[in-house]
């Protein structure tokens, strides 16, 4: 269809008196066009079929988003580059917002900011099984985020007991080469036992932990996951968009160097 701003800027441009010479100049055109514009305001734009890199692995990248709706579209260029791509990421991302729309309706919250070593926020993401040979084991993540700098830890492991949760934060701290004044976890039972409202009851192991370091627990409200969003999506959603999808490893040691690599 015709370029409904410019028929627009043309009328009204005509409207205050410029000539057609006057309105070419502003508006970077040629008086042929202007004067076309002004005769015929319901002027068809002849259409042209433009082949696009892209076509040809348009199949792939459908067969990809059907075994995952939520792979990221950095993933899928990486797997297309693979079999011969070499288009820009902008109709790639064009394209994925096509073939899956996002009709959510974001709602907003008070964005907020920590001092250097102030906060940490930790949380778990499964990240469904590890195959090592025949056998097959749950596979889990904890993700720490160093909240000023957005600097991430992730540690993989099969079990999200209480032993994991120490040893997964020791490791966190030699990443990060100190340990902050407060963590921030949501109410799982190796922090949380109960709560009602602001009233909370810790789990002492998980107190015995932090004591020494002199770190303060801050479970968020349930059903509250804003309170821990710098680890919600810079974390555990960005490994499982971006670290995560089509990775194979030979066992657990394997995966995490790939993790401490990427």
């Amino acid at each position: 269809m015709i370029d409904k701003r410019l028929l627009f800027d043309i009328h009204r441009l005509n409207d205050m008196g410029h000539s057609d010479r006057k309105i070419a100049a502003m508006l970077g055109i040629g008086r042929r066009t202007v004067r076309k514009y002004l005769d015929h305001p319901d002027i068809q734009k002849m259409s042209c079929n433009r082949t696009s890199k892209l076509d040809p692995f348009k199949e792939k990248i459908d067969a990809l988003l059907k075994d995952d709706p939520d792979l990221s579209g950095e993933i899928v260029r990486q797997q297309i580059q693979k079999s011969g791509y070499t288009g820009a990421r902008s109709i790639l991302y064009d394209y994925l917002k096509a073939v899956r729309p996002n009709n959510k309706v974001p709602r907003a919250f008070i964005r907020f900011e920590t001092e250097a070593g102030q906060q940490f926020q930790i949380d778990w993401g499964d990240l469904g099984c590890l195959s090592c040979g025949a056998i097959r084991r749950k596979l889990y993540c904890m993700a720490v985020v160093e909240c000023h700098s957005r600097m991430l830890y992730l540690e993989l492991t099969h079990s999200q007991c209480q032993a994991c949760v120490h040893q997964s934060l020791v490791n966190a701290f030699r990443f990060f080469g100190g340990t902050p004044k407060e963590i921030v976890t949501d109410n799982m039972l190796t922090a949380v036992l109960d709560r009602d409202g602001p009233l909370i009851r810790y789990n002492e192991a998980f107190l015995d932990f932090l004591r020494p370091f002199h770190i303060l627990p801050r479970p968020c409200h349930v059903r509250q996951p804003q309170e821990k969003g710098k680890v919600e999506r810079g974390g555990i959603g960005y490994i499982k968009q971006n670290f995560w999808p089509l990775r194979d490893a030979q066992n657990l040691d394997d995966l995490q160097q790939q993790a401490n690599q990427w």
